[in-house]
C-alpha cells in the first residue's frame, strides 16, 4: 500500500488564504516499552482548552507506541484511536510516528510511518520516513515519496521525520512542492543535538519555511524542540522537560518574503535555485562526482 491516500496535490495558485494558523508542538515525555496514547490525549484536549485558536498538533517521533514497540499494520487499533482523538478535540494531528508492518511476497517490512489526521477523523496522508538511521536503525526500510498536503484556506505543509532533516534534498523538495511550513518529529536521545538544532534552522532560512523539530523526553529523546521562522529566527526552543509549544504561523509572510527575500528584502533562496545555472549531477548514481563516496566502506556499526 502507498503511504499517499490521496494523489500529490496540484501546484498551488495561492487564492486568497487566512493569514495565520496555530499549531503546538508537544515534547512529551515518552515510555519506551508502553502505551503513551491515553497521556497524548490528556495533551490534545488541554490544549483545546487552554489554546482555542490551535488548530493543529504535533507529537515527537515514535511517540505514541515508544521507540520499542512491535510494528503494526496500517491502517489499525492504534491508527483508529488517534483517530478518534483528533475528531473528538476537532484537530489536525500528526501523532509522531510508528512502526508500520507491511507484509510482501519476499518477506515482511517494517517502516517508520507517520499519519496526518484531520479534524473529522480522518487519515489523510501516510509518511514512510525516508532514511532511518543506520547502521542502527537497520531492520527499518526507507520509504520513497514524499508528503505534502493542503489545508483550504489555509496553505500547504510538508512532512519529514528525525533523520530525513540530515540530507538538505529532502526538505528541499517538500518546498519544491510548495510547501509553507515542515512538520518535522523526532527522537534524538543522543549527543548531537545541538547539531541538530542548527541543521532545523539552516533548512528553515535556506528554503523560506517555518521548521517545527519537536523532539520527545524521557525514553523518547532529550528533548530541546525548536520553531523556526523563514528568515531563520528560533521562535522558540524548549528545555529537557515537558513542553507545550503553541506556535501561530504567519503564511502571508512567508509568501511575501518569498517573493521578497528574507529579513527586509534580503536574499532570495528559493528563486535562486530555480534560476540556477548549474546541474547537480552529485545526484546520478553513477556520475564521476560521488565517485568518492564509494570509498568510504559499507554502512556498518562501527566495532
Amino acid at each position: 500500500m502507498s503511504q499517499l491516500l490521496h494523489p500529490p496535490a496540484p501546484p498551488m495558485a495561492h487564492p486568497p488564504r487566512a493569514d495565520s494558523f496555530g499549531i503546538a508542538g508537544v515534547q512529551m515525555s515518552v515510555v519506551a516499552f508502553a502505551d503513551n496514547v491515553d497521556r497524548m490525549a490528556g495533551y490534545m484536549r488541554h490544549i483545546r482548552s487552554r489554546f482555542p485558536w490551535v488548530r493543529m498538533v504535533l507529537f515527537s517521533e515514535l511517540c505514541p507506541l515508544g521507540p520499542r514497540h512491535e510494528a503494526e499494520p496500517l491502517p489499525g487499533p492504534t491508527e483508529a484511536r488517534l483517530c478518534e482523538l483528533a475528531r473528538e478535540t476537532g484537530l489536525w494531528l500528526i501523532p509522531g510516528s510508528m512502526f508500520e508492518k507491511v507484509e510482501a511476497a519476499d518477506g515482511d517490512r517494517v517502516y517508520n510511518t507517520t499519519s496526518v489526521i484531520n479534524p473529522q477523523g480522518e487519515v489523510i496522508r501516510r509518511f514512510r520516513k525516508l532514511f532511518p538511521f543506520r547502521p542502527y536503525e537497520r531492520d527499518v526500510a526507507g520509504g520513497s515519496e514524499f508528503c505534502v498536503f493542503d489545508i483550504d484556506g489555509v496553505g500547504r505543509f510538508g512532512v519529514s521525520i528525525c533523520y530525513d532533516m540530515w540530507f538538505p534534498e529532502t526538505t528541499r523538495t517538500l518546498v519544491a512542492m510548495g510547501a509553507e511550513v515542515i512538520l518535522h518529529p523526532t527522537m534524538t536521545d543522543t549527543i548531537d543535538r545541538d547539531v541538530e538544532l542548527s541543521i532545523a534552522r539552516a533548512a528553515a532560512v535556506t528554503n523560506q519555511v517555518y521548521f517545527f523539530d519537536i523532539n520527545g523526553s524521557g525514553d523518547g529523546g532529550v528533548g530541546r524542540s525548536i520553531v523556526i521562522d523563514p528568515s531563520g529566527y528560533v521562535l522558540h526552543e524548549a528545555q529537557q522537560g515537558a513542553a507545550i509549544i503553541p506556535i501561530e504561523v504567519d503564511l502571508l509572510r512567508v509568501r511575501r518574503e518569498r517573493e521578497r527575500g528574507l529579513r527586509s528584502n534580503l536574499g532570495q533562496p528559493l528563486k535562486s535555485f530555480r534560476d540556477r545555472d548549474v546541474d547537480f549531477t552529485v545526484y546520478a548514481r553513477d556520475a564521476g562526482e560521488a565517485s568518492y563516496l564509494n570509498t568510504l566502506g559499507p554502512l556498518i556499526k562501527p566495532d
